[in-house]
Order: structure tokens, then C-alpha cells, then sequence
């Protein structure tokens, strides 16, 4: 097979801007799938985050397209978060360098003022999350009759963020003679019941297993009883790690990632770590990507919201602060490092809480993580009684999600009292049935009824 980028057919102007990007040698994802979109057909790809699937469907598009013709766009790329979308729309400018092609980004969190205007000055590329590209259309600065190529990126990812209503709608407002390529990380049922929907008779590239993470990324976990512990544990590590380059730590909620935040930049001062969550403006967002992508901080703390916008390729570590809740986001978290065969390092911090999920994890990428004692130097904190009964009540949902009639610890030790004071009743000798019930004393006799005796 094609490992050399002269072997897949582009013209000189595409290889003249990939060899400018460095790149020489195809990965699989592109092997596999530039052949087929290039030739028209419609293209199912599921390929883990860091194969470089951005540029499988970003070169043919570009050699399709050739040059700028007329106002209206001929390819439009959706995709999920505002921050995947920057990252693809530059590679369509980091490829496209030698041609005339005009790329237009559009998404939400900002006014859309600037993006109608480039909308209405031209367009032969659109990347979109799909509310902000139905806003514009809908607002009448959009045609679309002229599209030929519609890509669906990160599916799984719009399924799971409930947009399937908009997709929906965006396909019934393009023309039907298209050419369709969706690319995932995983083959869920969602993901399932839109291909069969939206693709006609699909050419389907599985790189690796589905939900597999890069081989390159070696995947540890410690058992921590709390979070003060995790604390600590994280402090060991970024002292102990000596070869950590660039650091992405991932947290569950945005007040986890600020509590993360805090401590670090206290720690390492605020000039090394940034913060990334949904909370933060938009401008703040890109700026702290960009800070990151340019060697200006070496930590990034960040909530599941950046985990597929993060394009960098010297990522040495990654470490899960928490366990995701949705398991598939595991994946992509730790697939932020051992990008384009480059070797990187995984760590998972597990409460007894977060089990539950690990062996989900464990199920869905078919291999077990490397568990690890917590090293001496790390003091292990007392869990608060607070903490403790949260977890409890965590692993009784667990519980009763796989079993629905399971009633939960805390209802057995409800059902064990009730059962105690109902056994104390039973042994008190009381005179009637009503003494019973009342505490098993008898009635003092009232004056009124002695006078009438």
C-alpha cells in the first residue's frame, strides 16, 4: 500500500503545501481513505482521534474543489465544537496555501456579524458547528445549492451533544446529489441509525478497532481513596515526571478544572498552567489553545468540552483527573498525546466511586489499564464524611442502573431499623392490641368515669 503522498495522485500544488507542513509519509486513515474520496464514493470512516483523519477528507476536497468559483460554497465540514472546527479550518488554510480556495468558519459564542459578511463576500469551504450554520443559512445569507461535498466529523461526539435535530434539518436543506463522508471514533447505535440515513452505499474504513486508543499511549491507573489524595498525587507526579513537555490534565465539571487550576498555578505560577471549560469566553478559549499550542504554558486543565479541539502534537502526558462519565470521551482524552506516531503517557486517577466506569473503559477498548500502587511519598488523606456518603450514594446508582431492583445501602439501613423497632414492639407485653401500638401502657382511669363506678 501507498505510504508516500506523490503515491495518492494530488496535484503539485497540494503536495508542495504538505510537504511545507512536514508531512512525508501517509498514516493509515489517509491511505485508506483518500483512494475512495477521491473517486467519488461515499466514505464511513471510524479512526481514533490523532490518526490524522482531518487531512484524509481536507487534501480531496482541496483537489476536488481545484480553485475559488462563484459565491456560493461546494463543501461544507460540521462539526461539533467550536474549537474543532478552528482546528479544521486550519488545515483546510495550511493545505489549500497554494490555492486560491476560500475557507469560512462559522460558530457560536460569538455575534455572527464578521461570519455573514465572509459568508457574503464568498465562499468555497465552510466548516460549521451545525446551530451556527442554521442560524446563517436560515437567516437567508447562505445558498446551498451548489454543495457537493457535505462531511460529518466527530459523529459520535454530535450524537452524545443531542445534535441530531439540526442535522436533520441541515440535510434536508442541501442538495440530495452529494457526496457524503462522516468519519467517528465509534460505532454506536446513533451512529449507526444516521449512516444508514445519510450514506449511499458507503466504502467503510476501520483503521483499528473501534474505540481502540493509539498503541503508542501507554495507559496507567492509580486507586485513590478522595480527592485531597488525588491532590497530592497529582503534585508527585509533576515533580517526579521530569519528561513531561506539554500537559493536559482532564477534569469531570468546570468547578473541578478551576479547583485543578488554582492549586497549579499557585503551585507552578499562573504564567505555565491555563484553564478550558465552557464557562470561559470564547476568546479566552482560543488564546489559551493557542498559548498551549506555542510552547508559552506547559499545563492545560480542561473539561471534556476541549478534549477533540485540541490538535497539538508534542503532548508527552495526559492525566485524568476524573473518570469520564462518558466512557467513549476516555478515548479521546488520552488520544490528545501519542498523536502522529509519537509516544505519549495516559494516567487515571479512580475513586472507589469510578470504578464502575473503569470497567466499562476496560470493556470498550478491549484491554485492561495498568493499575499501580500509590507510591510511599504520597500522604493519603482521611476521606470526609461528606465525600464518603456521596461516593456511597454514587455506586447505589451504579448499582441500580444494572440492576433496576436493586434498593441501595442507604435503603437497607433504613429497611433494618424500621425491621428493629418493629421487633422491640412485638416482644413488649401489652394487655390489649390498641396497648400495644400506644407503647403497651395501660389507660389511668379518668375521674368522671371512677364517679360514675
Amino acid at each position: 500500500m501507498a505510504k508516500s503522498f506523490e503515491d495518492l495522485k494530488f496535484n503539485r500544488q497540494i503536495l508542495n503545501a504538505i510537504a511545507d507542513a512536514g508531512y512525508t509519509e501517509a498514516t493509515d486513515v489517509q491511505q485508506k481513505a483518500i483512494p475512495p474520496i477521491l473517486n467519488g464514493q461515499d466514505v464511513m470512516g471510524i479512526a481514533q482521534t490523532g490518526t490524522g483523519k482531518t487531512a484524509a477528507y481536507v487534501l480531496p476536497i482541496i483537489m476536488r474543489l481545484k480553485y475559488a468559483q462563484g459565491e456560493n460554497p461546494r463543501a461544507l465540514i460540521l462539526a461539533p465544537t467550536r474549537e474543532l472546527a478552528i482546528q479544521i479550518e486550519e488545515n483546510v488554510r495550511l493545505f489549500a496555501k497554494y490555492t486560491d480556495l476560500r475557507a469560512v468558519i462559522l460558530y457560536g459564542g460569538i455575534g455572527p456579524k464578521t461570519q455573514i459578511e465572509q459568508v457574503e463576500k464568498g465562499a468555497d469551504i465552510i466548516v460549521a458547528t451545525p446551530g451556527r450554520f442554521m442560524d446563517i443559512y436560515l437567516g437567508g445569507h447562505l445558498i446551498t445549492k451548489q454543495l457537493q461535498v457535505l462531511v460529518l466529523d466527530e459523529a459520535d461526539k454530535m450524537m452524545d451533544m443531542g445534535f441530531m435535530p439540526q442535522i436533520n434539518r441541515i440535510l434536508e436543506v442541501v442538495p440530495r446529489k452529494r457526496q457524503n463522508l462522516l468519519f467517528s471514533a465509534t460505532m454506536s447505535d446513533k451512529v449507526h441509525s444516521l449512516s444508514a440515513n445519510f450514506l449511499e452505499f458507503p466504502t467503510v474504513i476501520e483503521v483499528t478497532p473501534q474505540a481502540t486508543p493509539a498503541q503508542t499511549v501507554e495507559q496507567r491507573l492509580y486507586h485513590v481513596p478522595n480527592i485531597k489524595t488525588k491532590i497530592n498525587l497529582l503534585k508527585y507526579l509533576l515533580d517526579e515526571q521530569g519528561d513531561t513537555r506539554k500537559l493536559v490534565v482532564f477534569c469531570k465539571t468546570r468547578t473541578s478544572a478551576e479547583d485543578v487550576y488554582k492549586f497549579l498555578s499557585r503551585r507552578y505560577g499562573e504564567e505555565e498552567v491555563r484553564v478550558l471549560h465552557a464557562n470561559k469566553g470564547q476568546n479566552t478559549r482560543i488564546n489559551s489553545i493557542n498559548a498551549f499550542r506555542g510552547d508559552e504554558v506547559k499545563i492545560l486543565v480542561a473539561t471534556d468540552v476541549a478534549a477533540r479541539g485540541i490538535d497539538v502534537s508534542d503532548v508527552s502526558h495526559v492525566i485524568n483527573f476524573d473518570v469520564p462519565v462518558v466512557i467513549e470521551d476516555y478515548v479521546h482524552r488520552i488520544g490528545r498525546t501519542g498523536r502522529a506516531f509519537q509516544s505519549g503517557e495516559a494516567i487515571t486517577l479512580a475513586t472507589p466511586a469510578d470504578q464502575y466506569y473503569i470497567n466499562k473503559i476496560e470493556k470498550l477498548i478491549r484491554q485492561p489499564i495498568s493499575v499501580l500502587p500509590l507510591p510511599d511519598e504520597v500522604f493519603v488523606e482521611q476521606t470526609p464524611f461528606e465525600e464518603r456518603q456521596a461516593q456511597a450514594r454514587e455506586i447505589d446508582q451504579q448499582k441500580r442502573r444494572e440492576n433496576p431492583e436493586f434498593k441501595g445501602a442507604f435503603h437497607e439501613k433504613k429497611t433494618v431499623n424500621q425491621r428493629k423497632k418493629f421487633e422491640e414492639r412485638k416482644k413488649f407485653k401489652g394487655d390489649t392490641p390498641k396497648q400495644k401500638l400506644k407503647g403497651g401502657k395501660p389507660k389511668t382511669e379518668s375521674k368522671s368515669f371512677r364517679r360514675k363506678k
